[in-house]
């Protein structure tokens, strides 16, 4: 992967399904063209937001292929985490095979391990595979959260390159300073900005849209988006006029942005990025049991924010 890593906007893409519940991937190829020609620097694959814990094993190594496959040399980032360090371990191997580019490993979830349980997974799967690694934190998915000790620990760990917080402005920060404390400085690189120190770097990234300005202003490079699907451009904008300084700008984009980022997550993501992608005009097929579509009251108040956002 070519430097300086995966870039500022990453879209956590949905799975397409045909009518009769199968994986689409003809549709997937097709949406995986349609975020990289709107803004998306990096494709996350069976994350959350792909209904991953409904999809076989082989249905997700086969999206990694077919989607890299696609995309060509655009980063692809397989979810690969489970709440089995083993089987994390074991399939993440996989993915390399079909040419993942990276992982996403989240906490395991369910057996709630101690935060130093949580360290030698993940410090097991970074000596295991020879891949950069994003550790994804998302304490309201999985019941733990990766405290920030923890995650200052990891940091030093060479092939984990980044973080993905789903969680408020202070956990971040108490990170930020835990990792100027290990020798970590917030270096800008161009518009390239990361916690470097001698021979390694850290990037952080937000995994609320909704929070993507706030949490740029006390570090945070980027965003692996849901919103993305629907107003790539629109986020891309956003960063670059903050990274650049125009403030202002930023500000105004994400006033514009925020209602539709909210509104996204009023129902369990992904249902209504998924019927926001069909008010677009690019279906992509319904959602695997337990999870169900959208109701039309739904849609209705999806449709309000999208015109308002000015991606309808």
């Amino acid at each position: 992967m070519s430097a300086p890593g995966f870039g500022r906007l990453l879209t956590a893409m949905v799975t397409p399904f045909k009518d009769n519940g199968d994986v689409d991937y003809r549709r997937a190829r097709q949406l995986a063209r349609r975020l990289v020609d709107n803004a998306t620097e990096t494709l996350v694959v069976c994350g959350t937001t792909g209904e991953s814990p409904t999809l076989t094993a082989e249905e997700k190594l086969r999206l990694f292929s077919e989607i890299k496959e696609e995309v060509g040399n655009i980063p692809v980032v397989a979810g690969t985490g489970s709440n089995s360090t083993q089987a994390s371990i074991a399939f993440s191997l996989q993915a390399k095979e079909r040419g993942a580019d990276g992982l996403l490993v989240v906490a395991p979830y369910y057996n709630k391990p101690p935060q130093s349980g949580l360290l030698e997974h993940f410090r097991s799967i970074a000596e295991a595979v020879d891949l950069p690694i994003i550790v994804y934190n998302i304490p309201g998915r999985t019941g733990i959260e990766i405290k920030p000790e923890t995650l200052a620990e990891l940091a030093k760990i060479p092939n984990i390159v980044a973080v993905k917080e789903a969680l408020s402005l202070e956990p971040i920060c108490a990170l930020q300073v835990l990792l100027h404390s290990s020798g970590y400085e917030y270096q800008p690189l161009g518009q390239y900005q990361r916690w470097v120190r001698p021979g390694h770097a850290v990037e952080l990234y937000s995994g609320e849209d909704n929070l993507t300005l706030p949490m740029m202003s006390v570090g945070v490079y980027g965003v692996i988006s849901v919103a993305s699907h629907v107003a790539g451009p629109q986020l891309a904008a956003m960063m670059r006029a903050y990274a650049e300084g125009r403030i202002a700008e930023a500000q105004d984009w994400h006033t514009k942005l925020y209602p539709l980022c909210i509104g996204l997550f009023a129902a369990t993501n992904p249902i209504l990025p998924k019927a926001a992608l069909a008010l677009q005009g690019f279906p992509v097929g319904g959602l695997r049991r337990p999870l169900i579509e959208a109701t039309p009251e739904q849609i209705s108040a999806l449709r309000a924010v999208m015109e308002q956002a000015g991606v309808l």
